[in-house]
């Protein structure tokens, strides 16, 4: 049986629990590439739980969680940003972060946090969202298209 969903927007009480899904981005994505992305660090989830609850508290910043049986079992992290002109787009809602955990995945809980997600970028008046993921990470990009999102850009790499 599936537990309920409750999708809300994040609060300073989640900073432990937001740090350590946070954690989880990073060491995942350290392994699909360890010479591009951050390396963990002892103190991370508490730096990254610090650091996205500080971002929800700024203007046209959204952070929610994802609720089950009141624990977090998922989050999302966006903005709202202007003119880019050195990517050659303009305003836009970009979604930086979208975690489920592992024991959670493939239940909805990602689909969820991105409807409630595009809804509050909508609300924030941008005509698009757009967002980034690892080449490696299949699962994720596969889900990002189920919910229409498309490929149109490609980050490479070198090492200098």
């Amino acid at each position: 049986m599936t537990l309920p969903t409750k999708i809300r927007p994040a609060h300073a009480d989640d900073a432990k629990s937001l740090g350590r899904l946070g954690a989880m981005l990073v060491k995942e994505h350290y392994r699909f590439d360890p010479l591009r992305f951050l390396e963990p660090v002892p103190d991370l989830p508490a730096r990254y739980g610090d650091f996205l609850v500080s971002r929800h508290k700024q203007p046209d910043n959204v952070v929610l969680v994802a609720e089950r049986d009141g624990a977090i079992v998922g989050y999302v992290f966006g903005a709202k940003e202007g003119f880019d002109y050195m990517s050659l787009r303009g305003p836009a809602g970009v979604i930086y972060d979208l975690l489920v955990d592992p024991e959670h995945r493939r239940q909805g809980v990602g689909a969820a946090l991105m409807a409630a997600m595009l809804e509050a970028l909508a609300a924030l008046g941008v005509p698009r969202a757009l967002l980034f993921t690892a080449d490696k990470n299949h699962v994720a990009r596969d889900m990002f298209e189920r919910t229409g999102f498309r490929p149109t850009m490609i980050e490479m790499t070198r090492e200098l």
